[in-house]
């Protein structure tokens, strides 16, 4: 790749007049060796399978192998045809189709790590919901993911993408900043709005831990991943408006490496701490090996 932070994505995509999102698949393309075809059609592919995932969160039984989760992203749904949603309509599609997938990973289904599993829903809650808004095709969609890419490929080369490397900032605020700087430029915002969406998303989940309550990407994975869609949605109206990060994003990507890198053990990804140990998370534990045991 011919850039390493976001100011130098920026100024690529200055120099050649281009979008991320087509910048991106030019540098894929040079990387990989293979046809801008070739790599177009197989972001395609994986988008049609994060839009299968949201459609089998919605339909089908998702309650998970432990039993902990499943079905959410269904109640949420079935409220908001009773009841206004706080939300709004949008951005309880969004929320909704985000808990979808990241139920349908807890699950076992297929899902596309963007960046991880444990962040999966975070992308196609932002996308697919927004595509139903605003009525674009799958082509504008896939340069959408082109443009994610793009930025999760900085933050994964100067910070961390990894709960257990740097807490849940990584995963869940990770895919945040990537899904709000992609729909930035999927409603037309320019590079910089776009880079200025994702410090937005960023510096408001520095500090996040993982703490998955035993040892599983459910809780409180799934739920992260429906507020994570909606957090995007705001970083991205923000950079639209006009509102900049004042931190340089990739200032603020450094303070994230910053912090995973202090952050103690406990906090990342070894349930060793947080809600993993509370007392309900212990009994839960408990219960889940207890389970284990007998049905071994």
């Amino acid at each position: 790749m011919n850039f390493r932070t976001l100011a130098e994505l920026g100024a690529l995509c200055a120099e050649r007049g281009l979008s991320i999102g087509k910048l991106m698949l030019e540098e894929q393309s040079a990387e990989s060796g293979r046809s801008q075809q070739d790599e177009f059609s197989k972001m395609s592919a994986y988008y049609d399978v994060m839009k299968e995932a949201v459609q089998r969160g919605l339909h089908e039984n998702t309650t998970s192998r432990s039993g902990l989760t499943g079905l959410d992203a269904q109640r949420v749904v079935a409220h908001r045809q009773h009841e206004e949603a706080c939300l709004g309509e949008h951005a309880s599609n969004a929320m909704a189709y985000a808990l979808a997938v990241s139920e349908v990973n807890a699950s076992m289904g297929r899902i596309i790590a963007t960046p991880t599993a444990g962040s999966c829903g975070i992308i196609p809650g932002v996308f697919v919901s927004s595509q139903e808004r605003f009525g674009w095709d799958d082509e504008r969609l896939v340069y959408g993911l082109f443009a994610a890419g793009a930025i999760g490929y900085v933050i994964a080369n100067n910070s961390f993408v990894s709960g257990a490397e740097g807490g849940c900032q990584a995963e869940v605020g990770s895919a945040i900043g990537m899904a709000a700087g992609a729909l930035v430029e999927l409603r037309g915002g320019t590079p910089a709005q776009a880079i200025h969406a994702v410090g937005l998303a960023l510096k408001n989940t520095l500090g996040l831990i993982c703490d998955p309550v035993g040892g599983l990407v459910e809780i409180p994975c799934i739920v992260r991943n429906g507020f994570g869609s909606v957090s995007a949605l705001a970083a991205a109206d923000m950079a639209l408006a006009g509102v900049r990060s004042v931190i340089p994003s990739d200032e603020v990507i450094q303070v994230m490496l910053e912090v995973g890198s202090a952050m103690p053990e406990i906090h990342r990804e070894t349930a060793g701490g947080g809600l993993a140990t509370t007392p309900t998370g212990r009994k839960i534990m408990k219960e889940l090996r207890e389970h284990k045991k007998t049905s071994s």
